[in-house]
């Protein structure tokens, strides 16, 4: 990969914040307050923690359709269980809960050889289903001050939900960008043949990966459920797809093999910022939806064509040298 092309590449998500921010500032002056700013990151810490483990999944090659699912099941029965038992053992039911999500994702991607579409799309609707028959399509109330604080506190004028988010970004950035398993992440997602021919245990890499993504989502189920004082059984419908577009506008490739954490947080700021915007400009819901997806239709496409675009501008200073030494 040419400096150029790099460079385009890391930058591609954070010119286009960049951008949004200038124009939604221009259009709103409520915009660049500071309330409204941490409001638009409290808006999207859910959506950011979903795409973090979401972006292990891509890089692999793999997606997964089941994390909104699985925040929904584990919302609902973390509230379940806080009624009955102290907000540790509540949380850690959940946690637990979401990790072993992940992990029968994982199995059934790896050792039963599905598809990952397939095989979450299959875990995502059996997950809904268990959430409706547990809470009996009721929501259950959480009215515990402690629990509420992880959605509704503070910390000096930061959110608690953003610094959760800030830290889990810390972590899993150091394990996929500077520990061996994040090597052997890019690896398999770049080549799975050739990693597992290196000694790269493909499999297992592919089932933590998975189970990280549940236990991010049951995270994230806290924090939603915390900042709501409900668990609500259709909390997490449609997340998923939120946290797929975060992970695509960060740069992260379908194809798997690369992608950057940095990329997947800018990218859920940018459905934040584009979402906020068009609600302090009043514009309607129906055209909300149309305007994002056209902004991820245009990531995705420069995405596919970063390629050709750096081949132009190589072959333009390829022929200016070529003229200048024949000049010469």
């Amino acid at each position: 990969m040419t400096n150029f092309k790099k460079t385009l590449f890391d930058l591609k998500a954070l010119l286009i914040l960049i951008a949004l921010v200038i124009v939604a500032g221009i259009l709103s002056p409520v915009f660049l307050t500071q309330k409204n700013l941490l409001n638009v990151l409290l808006a999207v810490s859910v959506t950011a923690i979903l795409a973090i483990g979401e972006t292990y999944i891509i890089i692999l090659g793999e997606i997964d359709l089941s994390v909104g699912a699985i925040m929904g099941m584990c919302g609902a029965i973390c509230a379940g269980v806080l009624t009955h038992n102290n907000i540790f053992v509540a949380i850690l039911v959940g946690l637990l809960l979401g990790a072993a999500a992940g992990a029968l994702n994982g199995v059934l991607v790896t050792f039963g050889r599905m598809p990952s579409f397939i095989a979450t799309l299959g875990t995502m609707t059996a997950f809904g289903g268990i959430t409706l028959a547990y809470t009996g399509g009721n929501p259950i109330s959480t009215m515990v001050p402690v629990f509420q604080w992880f959605g509704q506190g503070y910390l000096w004028i930061i959110p608690v939900p953003v610094a959760i988010m800030i830290i889990l970004y810390t972590v899993f950035w150091f394990l996929l960008h500077r520990t061996h398993y994040g090597r052997h992440v890019f690896a398999t997602g770049g080549n799975i043949e050739s990693s597992r021919l290196s000694g790269v245990g493909v499999r297992q890499v592919k089932v933590i990966a998975f189970m990280v993504s549940g236990l991010l989502a049951a995270v994230a189920s806290v924090i939603f459920t915390a900042r709501l004082s409900t668990a609500v059984p259709t909390a997490g419908d449609g997340m998923q797809l939120d946290a797929i577009a975060a992970v695509i506008l960060g740069g992260t490739s379908l194809a798997g093999g690369r992608g950057r954490l940095v990329g997947t947080v800018i990218g859920a700021i940018i459905l934040g910022v584009l979402d906020d915007s068009m609600n302090l400009l009043n514009v309607s819901a129906f055209y909300q939806d149309v305007v994002k997806g056209v902004i991820i239709i245009l990531a995705v496409l420069l995405d596919s064509n970063v390629n050709a675009i750096t081949g132009f501008f190589s072959r333009r200073r390829a022929g200016t040298n070529l003229l200048v030494n024949e000049t010469v």
